[in-house]
Parts: C-alpha cells; sequence; structure tokens
C-alpha cells in the first residue's frame, strides 16, 4: 500500500470517527442543551460520516465502516416527521382527513425576515392565499408600516414588538377575537396569543419565534415560556420558527409544555443567502406548526420564495367533528352555519 493510500485511509477513518461523536451527542439532548445543539445538524452529520466511511469499504477497515454506514441510516431515520422522538415520547401527529361538510379554515405561517428588501411579495403571497389567520415573526420595525395594506383585510391583530426592534411576532386576523379574553405577548415579544372565534369555535392562536440554540438563549426562553405555553386554552394552533429541528429535545419541550403536537415537516423551511436555491437540500427545517384539543390540521405545505431565508407555511384545518365531543354540537351548527355564509 502507497503512502498516498495509507494517508487516505488513515483520514476517512478520523473523520467518520470525529463526525460520529457529535452524531451521537444529539440523540441525548434531553441531557442538556448543549448536546441537543448538535441535534439539528443531524442529517448533515450522518451524511457526511457515511461519506467518509465510503472508502473505507474497500479497506480492512470495512467492518467499521459498515457499521457507520448503518448508524447513519438508523440516524436518518429519526429525522422522519413520523417518528416519535427516542426517550422524549410521540409528540408528532399524522394529517387528518377532512370531513364532508366541515369548514375549513386557513392559516399562513412564516418569519418574515427584519430586512425582507421584497415585503411586495409577503402581501402578494397574503392576497393569493387568502388565509384566516396569519403568524408572523421578525416583525422588525420596518415590517409595522410595510404591513398597513393588510390592515384592512386583517382588523384583528396582535404585534408584540422585541426589545432590539428585529424579532417581534404578530397575529393577524380576519376572524374576530373571542369574547372574554384580551390577546396578550410574553417573553418580551418573542411569543403572541389572541384566542380567535372560528364560526362559534374559539381557539388560541400562538405565534413564537425562539433564538438560537445553546450556547444562545433558546433553552432559558423556553423555560420562560413554560407557563403561558401551558395556560393555552383547551383548542390552540401555534405557528412559529424554533430555530430547532423537529427531532431536537427543544421543539419536544415545547409540544409538552403546551399539551400540543407537532404536525409532520412540509420540509426544509430555512436556507442562508449564503447558498443558492439548488442547494435547498442543506438547508434546515426549523419552522413549524403544532395544535392540540380539537383542531384538525389537514395539510401543511411550503409555499413559494417570498423575500425572506425562511420559508412560509400553508396551513389547513377544522375543529373534530360533534359526533365526538356531543356537548359541542350546539356551536358546530352555528360554525357550519357561518362558514357557509359570505366571508366579509
Amino acid at each position: 500500500m502507497t503512502t498516498f493510500c495509507r494517508l487516505g485511509r488513515i483520514a476517512c477513518f478520523l473523520a467518520m470517527m470525529i463526525l460520529s461523536a457529535p452524531l451521537v451527542a444529539g440523540f441525548f439532548g434531553a441531557w442538556h442543551p448543549a448536546l441537543d445543539s448538535f441535534a439539528h445538524f443531524r442529517v448533515h452529520l450522518a451524511v457526511a460520516m457515511m461519506l467518509a466511511a465510503l472508502p473505507l469499504l474497500l479497506t480492512s477497515l470495512r467492518w467499521q465502516a459498515v457499521a457507520a454506514l448503518a448508524f447513519g441510516a438508523a440516524a436518518l431515520s429519526t429525522t422522519s416527521s413520523s417518528l416519535p422522538l427516542p426517550g422524549l415520547g410521540p409528540v408528532h401527529a399524522a394529517f387528518q382527513p377532512r370531513a364532508e361538510g366541515r369548514p375549513v379554515y386557513k392559516m399562513l405561517q412564516m418569519n418574515l425576515r427584519f430586512k425582507n428588501t421584497e415585503p411586495g411579495k409577503v402581501l402578494s403571497l397574503v392576497g393569493r392565499w387568502q388565509p384566516d389567520v396569519i403568524t408572523f415573526q421578525e416583525v422588525s420595525a420596518m415590517w409595522e408600516g410595510k404591513l398597513q395594506p393588510l390592515f384592512a383585510r386583517y382588523p384583528y391583530r396582535m404585534m408584540c414588538p422585541y426589545p432590539n426592534g428585529i424579532f417581534g411576532v404578530a397575529i393577524l386576523s380576519r376572524r374576530p377575537f373571542a369574547e372574554g379574553g384580551e390577546p396578550q405577548c410574553f417573553g418580551e415579544g418573542a411569543l403572541a396569543v389572541a384566542r380567535v372565534d372560528f364560526g362559534g369555535r374559539a381557539s388560541d392562536v400562538v405565534s413564537i419565534h425562539l433564538g438560537w440554540p445553546w450556547p444562545f438563549e433558546q433553552s432559558g426562553q423556553i423555560d420562560e415560556l413554560g407557563g403561558n405555553l401551558a395556560a393555552l386554552g383547551q383548542n390552540a394552533i401555534l405557528g412559529g420558527d424554533f430555530n430547532a429541528t423537529p427531532w431536537s429535545a427543544a421543539v419536544a419541550r415545547v409540544a409538552r409544555l403546551g399539551g400540543l403536537t407537532l404536525m409532520p415537516a412540509a420540509g426544509r423551511t430555512w436556507l442562508t443567502f449564503m447558498l443558492p436555491d439548488f442547494m435547498s437540500f442543506a438547508g434546515l427545517t426549523i419552522d413549524h406548526v403544532m395544535a392540540k384539543g380539537d383542531v384538525l390540521v389537514h395539510q401543511v405545505t411550503m409555499g413559494e420564495d417570498a423575500g425572506s431565508d425562511h420559508r412560509p407555511l400553508l396551513v389547513e384545518f377544522s375543529f373534530r367533528d360533534t359526533a365526538t365531543h356531543p356537548e359541542d354540537s350546539e356551536t358546530e351548527t352555528v360554525a357550519t352555519e357561518s362558514a357557509s355564509a359570505p366571508r366579509s
């Protein structure tokens, strides 16, 4: 064996072992947020480790390479949103089928990007999709003026500015806010909650924007918002930029604290502007939708580019059939009649 081949084998083996360490660490994110930070890059680490292992199949280290490939494949399988998180319980849910005659509502979830240079794309997206409710993040001071054209169509709204003037959240609704519950901001503008009346069925609509993972503020922020999440009403639908992947302990904590279920991921929603669109496979799935109670989510799809480094999520949902909740029959009748009437 030439010196070059020997050095290549050593380099591949070292790369394989080095990459395996953070990959393994990410599975223990519930122990400490530092370990959870590695989980967000599970796909990238697994693919890189497997690529390093491939050349070793032709060497005396073939069995170590086979083990690495098997572990990498197993790690990738856990990134499916249909699988429960190891040791954290089943927080994911499958989409629910539509029922004939049941009114279906729409929600738009999007991180606007605080310095979006093409705000017209966002307004156009809203005009085409015509959601009933909207959850926005990174509603900077710039956006307060740019969103004005939407206010006539969405007269019910809650804007929660963040102290830095950049990372605020907002809820816009063309459905009225329910009586008896005032919209509120929490976590210095990281969380907005508004109880919305969907034709007689009330549900909390939630917009959340978490900070970056450890060593930044994300874990402490979840702790701070824990009580507010636990206080959500029986029915709720949440959209937000979590800065965390769906298989992470951080997302599982939010789901657990709020009694929420995480909807299947629509795709990699974030890609830095430093990379071209054809490298979207290198992006991260960090924008999510959750729901609880009688809210049934039928579909979450990823929308087209709207000038942000985050892709929008288009959500369709309804409320549970009254056959399973006889006590709700009266309000369900009201909801059906209201949905059949022309919208304002």
